[in-house]
Parts: C-alpha cells; structure tokens; sequence
C-alpha cells in the first residue's frame, strides 16, 4: 500500500504526549500505605503505567488482576489518581514544541487513549500543551480498545483524513499494532512507559525524545 504524506497525527496519551507517571506513583504508593502495604519502587510503577490500573493494582497488591480484591482495589486507585491527575505530571518536555509545529504545518492532531473519559477530558482541557487538540476517543466513544483499530478509525473520521493519510504515534505495542491494524503510520515513542526498539520490526520509526518526532513526522 503506497503511504500518502500525513495529512493529521493521532496520539496516545499516557507515556507518549503525557506523562502521568508522577501521578500514578503517587497514588499508588498512597493507597498501598492506606493498606499497611510497603511502596513500590517509583520505576516499576513507571514502567508499566501503559499497562493501565489493573495492572498497578496487581503489582502493588501482588494479586492477580482477577483476584476478588483486585476490582476493589482498582476503584481506589482511580478515586486517589483523580485527586493527582497533573498534580505532579503533565505533558512530556517538548510535547508542546511538536504539537505547536503541527499546527504551523496545518496538520490537525488527536488523541486515541485507553484512558476512560472522564480522567482524559480533564487532562486536555487543563493542559495547556494539548489546547488544539481536534478529537479525543476514549473507551468510551467505542466497542473495542486498541489494539483493535476502531478508535483509530473514529479519529480519521472525526479529523476527516483517511487512515493511510494519518500517522499514529504510541508507547506500547499495542498502539503500534492498533495502528497499523487501522492502515495507519505508526512511530513508536521509546521515551514512554514500555517499548522498545526490540519490540518491533525494523521498519517501524522510532523516537527516543519528543523533539524527534516532528522531523520523523515531517519525513513521512
């Protein structure tokens, strides 16, 4: 399939335009002194925030996800994260020169999250490096989450570009795989949470700062 120069750029959100590690260690790390539990080491929270709350539950609790406390547990969490949400996170350094590059270049942005909406409107409405954002879609908005394209596909549709037209930029394979299960371009963000060069084929671009990702973009 011949790719066609981007025309608009869907992001993942967490680990790739935000970082929302700082919010999540905290949260976590709260709750688990709530529980008389010990901390867990910043970095294996931060390594697997992409990995969504389920799973820093599991972590934290040593329980598995499908454990009869894990579900409570989870809902803790969410209630401790709200508290934090940009309270010690925000955009990543350089998120904002990328995304006001964008906009100088008339390429239209949007973010496609596994994040529920109503912890991800906040973030883009409060934000101010994600002000021009054009769409966002949720779990919400869909029947199915990545790596299931459909949110890619709403997003084409919502900037009204077709998929071949649109790059998909995430930290986590399944944002790779969601894109391209869509027809999109994919680069791969290694300054996020959980993904590597290791991860996937070699023609994939990759970014290890966010300040790449305006010249690979520009190079599609």
């Amino acid at each position: 399939m011949d790719q066609k120069v981007p025309k608009g750029v869907l992001f993942d959100l967490d680990g790739t335009l935000l970082d929302s590690a700082p919010d999540f260690i905290v949260s976590l790390n709260n709750l688990l002194r709530k529980h008389h539990r010990p901390a867990l080491d910043p970095e294996i929270i931060r390594s697997h925030v992409s990995d969504g709350s389920w799973k820093l539950v599991s972590l934290g609790f040593g329980i598995e996800e499908t454990h009869e406390d894990c579900a409570s547990l989870r809902e803790e969490l969410l209630v401790e994260y709200a508290k934090n949400s940009l309270v010690y996170g925000g955009a990543f350094p350089g998120i904002s020169d990328v995304l006001t590059s964008l906009q100088h270049m008339n390429i239209p942005f949007g973010v496609v999250t596994n994040k529920p909406l109503i912890f991800a409107q906040p973030i883009i409405e409060n934000e101010p490096a994600f002000k021009h954002c054009q769409t966002l879609i949720c779990p919400d908005h869909l029947s199915a989450i990545k790596p299931d394209p459909e949110g890619i596909l709403k997003g084409c549709k919502n900037l009204n570009i077709q998929p071949e037209e649109c790059v998909y930029v995430g930290d986590h394979i399944k944002d790779l795989q969601a894109g391209l299960n869509a027809g999109a371009q994919v680069i791969a963000c290694y300054f996020g949470y959980s993904l590597e060069a290791s991860d996937h084929d070699s023609n994939i671009l990759g970014a290890s700062h966010p300040r790449d990702l305006t010249a690979l973009i520009q190079g599609l």
